[in-house]
């Protein structure tokens, strides 16, 4: 049984950069940095009852599957039977991790200890959206979109470039800092170690509240209207503050309409675009060597109101 959703204590900006991809997939997934502790695990794996059911037939709902940090590249993309297809002259493909993931979410625990060879893999998987396997001069491919969720605790060493900006979001967390609020932690912990199906009774209707509201966005989604406005503030954004391609423009845009319609709008605000900033742009911002890490967001807010 699984800690719910709803029963975490704080770390909005996670709780909200996963929802955010649950409504909008086209989003990128999310990269979540922190200490360990801080419920980033128990975050993604929780998300699983959320989800909205799959656009391809309605029937189920979309899944978190996960990628061990130790997994053997055929265990990731799957293997070809050779015995097979020489005696039976037929094509039998054993599904790997990517087949599973189709349609769901994939989620990398440690992403940051991944093997090599196994990130180049999620690289062109995500980049082109199939999975092709070739063995001994047989090929077999199958369609390979997902929804990439990386957890990481940056103490254990930096993640590779070009897999950071694969990621649409990228969040920090931290542990609570106010004694209440680590109080109510430890206090629903023990709860829920106490008595698993008493604690998520109690969450029962919150769970199916967020649950429904992810569900009544992603049908909101389409009407979210883009004006020449809100492309221009987003271009004005990536501008002044310097990063590289296309991407976190398109990115930001998902981001926006995403909460504009969680926030049951059809119009996209300056608000919608601040935070949708917050959580694009971070991890693509140069910066120079012993430049600060932080930033001052406030100025965020004045560039989309001179370019009003």
């Amino acid at each position: 049984m699984l800690y719910p959703f709803s029963a975490i204590v704080g770390q909005e900006d996670m709780k909200r950069s996963l929802i955010l991809n649950a409504i909008e997939p086209a989003i990128g997934g999310v990269l979540i940095k922190g200490e360990k502790g801080t419920a980033k695990s128990t975050a993604v794996r929780a998300l699983a009852a959320i989800l909205p059911p799959l656009e391809i037939d309605g029937s189920a709902s979309m899944q978190v599957v996960e990628l061990p940090i130790n997994a053997t590249e055929d265990r990731v993309v799957g293997t070809i039977d050779l015995e097979y297809a020489l005696t039976e002259g037929k094509k039998k493909f054993e599904p790997g991790i990517l087949a599973k993931a189709n349609n769901n979410i994939l989620y990398v625990d440690e992403i940051n200890l991944l093997d090599d060879h196994v990130v180049d893999v999620l690289l062109d998987a995500a980049a082109m959206g199939i999975n092709t396997v070739e063995r001994e001069g047989i090929s077999y491919s199958h369609p390979a979109k997902f929804i990439l969720v990386g957890t990481m605790n940056p103490e254990e060493g930096d993640i590779r470039p070009q897999l950071l900006d694969r990621f649409g979001l990228s969040v920090d967390v931290k542990g609570e800092r106010e004694p209440e609020s680590r109080m109510e932690v430890v206090k629903r912990r023990l709860a829920f170690e106490s008595d698993k199906a008493a604690f998520e009774a109690v969450y029962k209707d919150s769970e199916r509240e967020l649950a429904e509201s992810v569900v009544k966005a992603r049908a909101l989604l389409p009407q979210v209207n883009v004006t020449d406005a809100v492309l221009r503030k987003i271009a004005a954004l990536s501008i002044r503050l310097n990063v590289d391609g296309h991407r976190p423009d398109i990115t930001m845009l998902h981001t926006a309409k995403a909460l504009a319609a969680y926030n049951e709008r059809t119009e996209i605000i300056n608000d919608d675009l601040k935070e949708a900033a917050q959580l694009v742009l971070p991890h693509r911002m140069r910066r120079r060597p012993f430049e600060e890490q932080g930033f001052d967001w406030n100025s965020v807010a004045h560039i989309l109101e001179a370019d009003e």
